[in-house]
């Protein structure tokens, strides 16, 4: 993995994190703040495991953010908001990086016409680091948006849930982790699509919304 692929997965990642935890303390639970984990640094967010899987097979996780729901007026609607903020902020990261791809690109194939070696060179990483931002990004909220535990999809999927039958999905809850490991074993040793063809899915149709919103 090349290293600017890692900055973008770090910078996706933190952000990421943080908006949780943002999220979290606006509505009023600490809990992410008072274990340092309301902070940019990207230290305070990373997993060792999750860490090294990203550098050897392109796919890990950062540490989850420490919510207390008690401390919620509306534990259901708010445990929603605060696992939704992590996939937006990657959308607002990924949209960032698409408008940069949009208006920023011609001044790439200025410099590099012009022979300007420093300066293509500049741009060169430059341009490799928001498409990889893009990329990342895109993957990551998508990723994210699987109603599985312990991925925010299913939080956001719990305010949908009637209460009759809430015992019920907390208690499939449990089997979150098994259930996505085994999706992605089926992939990765069966090659039966299913996570990436839910990323590509969600990734395509972002970015031809941001396309029309662009005027692309």
């Amino acid at each position: 993995m090349l290293p600017i692929t890692i900055v973008a997965i770090l910078v996706a990642l933190t952000v990421h994190e943080w908006a949780h935890a943002f999220a979290a303390k606006k509505l009023g639970d600490d809990t992410a703040e008072s274990m340092g984990r309301l902070t940019l640094n990207p230290i305070a967010h990373l997993d060792p495991l999750g860490a090294i899987l990203f550098l050897l097979v392109g796919f890990g996780w950062a540490k989850p953010v420490p919510v207390d729901v008690r401390n919620f007026r509306h534990p259901v609607r708010d445990a929603a908001i605060v696992a939704v903020a992590g996939p937006l902020s990657n959308l607002v990261l990924a949209f960032a990086a698409f408008a940069v791809v949009v208006y920023v690109q011609p001044a790439d194939r200025i410099v590099t016409e012009a022979g300007m070696t420093a300066g293509t060179a500049a741009w060169s990483i430059f341009s490799m680091f928001i498409y990889s931002s893009l990329r990342m990004n895109l993957a990551l909220m998508a990723f994210n948006l699987l109603p599985i535990p312990p991925l925010d999809g299913s939080n956001i999927l719990r305010m949908f849930i009637p209460w009759r039958m809430r015992d019920q999905y907390e208690e499939a809850l449990r089997y979150g982790p098994w259930i996505l490991l085994g999706v992605i074993l089926v992939e990765s040793f069966l090659n039966i699509p299913i996570l990436s063809a839910w990323v590509n899915g969600i990734a395509t149709a972002v970015v031809t919304i941001f396309a029309f919103v662009l005027g692309q």
